[in-house]
């Protein structure tokens, strides 16, 4: 099976379960529910998810907790989006091809549709029906909250949106893109590990993995951001330096910031050398990464 296919059904598999569990437009809060259904169920790669997944089976562990773990942190993936596009943040008028939520709903449900879905996620992973072991759905919680908070994404977003008062050179970068696409989908890898209850060689060898593609994909993006096209994105481009954002091309060049990409790329693989042939899924996936278009 492709990782084109593989991804396809995993994107399908979540937004199932996301449509089953997100409450229904129905009532007095219909449009507040309408506005979370409309960013939560609108597509994307469901990247996070699908890390959640293939990370828990290379350990063979239980399907329908893996599948619940990996709707929460989706969620907050969404409700990041959706606060990243808010006027006071980056005032996208875009997201996915279609308009941002603010656009389509007005400010003020985004930004409760965004509150929505962060706490939303907690209360998946802290039910029972996540796993009947409350220890384990405490690793959960206490793990996405790490990676989700204040030393985590919402820092990294504090220096995105400080611009280049955060400094200009490539520590200070690498930095803030840990926290604010690394940190989640460190979680997103560690959360299948986790459930697998794998062991701590297989829980490192995973966690650089994780760190190198999230580096990656931020790179990507950044590159995406410099040199492509709406049509494929969905979303608005040229947009950091035109905001005075520091990102990788703007402190690295787009040369230097491609090498760097393939580098990370080889060395993501190169970790994953102790599962053997039962981690090609992840492996294609770093294929995948650094290949997209959007």
């Amino acid at each position: 099976m492709t990782i084109e296919r593989r991804l396809k059904e995993t994107a399908e598999r979540v937004n199932i379960a996301l449509d089953a569990l997100l409450p229904k437009a129905e009532g007095p809060e219909a449009r507040l529910t309408s506005a979370i259904r409309y960013s939560a169920l609108d597509g994307g790669k469901r990247l996070r998810p699908f890390f959640t997944l293939e990370a828990g089976a290379l350990f063979d562990a239980d399907e329908a907790a893996l599948l619940r773990a990996a709707v929460a942190i989706e969620c907050v993936h969404t409700y990041s989006l959706i606060h990243d596009d808010l006027p006071c943040m980056d005032d996208d008028d875009l997201r996915r091809g279609r308009p941002t939520l603010h656009r389509e709903f007005d400010e003020v449900t985004a930004l409760l549709a965004g509150d929505a879905l962060l706490t939303f996620a907690f209360e998946i992973l802290a039910d029972p029906a996540t796993h009947r072991d409350p220890q384990m759905r405490c690793l959960l919680v206490s793990g996405l909250a790490r990676a989700a908070g204040p030393l985590g994404m919402v820092a990294g977003q504090a220096a995105d949106m400080a611009g280049a008062d955060i400094g200009s050179d490539l520590i200070a970068v690498t930095r803030m893109n840990r926290l604010k696409t690394g940190c989640l989908i460190n979680f997103a890898v560690d959360a299948g590990a986790t459930i697998g209850v794998a062991s701590e060689a297989e829980r490192t060898a995973l966690s650089r993995y994780a760190h190198d593609v999230g580096l990656a994909f931020q790179m990507v993006d950044d590159l995406l951001d410099a040199e492509g096209v709406v049509r494929d994105t969905g979303k608005a481009v040229q947009k950091d330096r035109a905001r005075g954002k520091v990102n990788f091309v703007t402190v690295m060049g787009v040369e230097a910031t491609r090498e760097r990409v393939g580098m990370l790329a080889s060395q993501a693989k190169r970790h994953l050398s102790l599962f053997g042939p039962r981690a090609t899924t992840l492996t294609d996936a770093v294929d995948f990464i650094v290949q997209r278009r959007y």
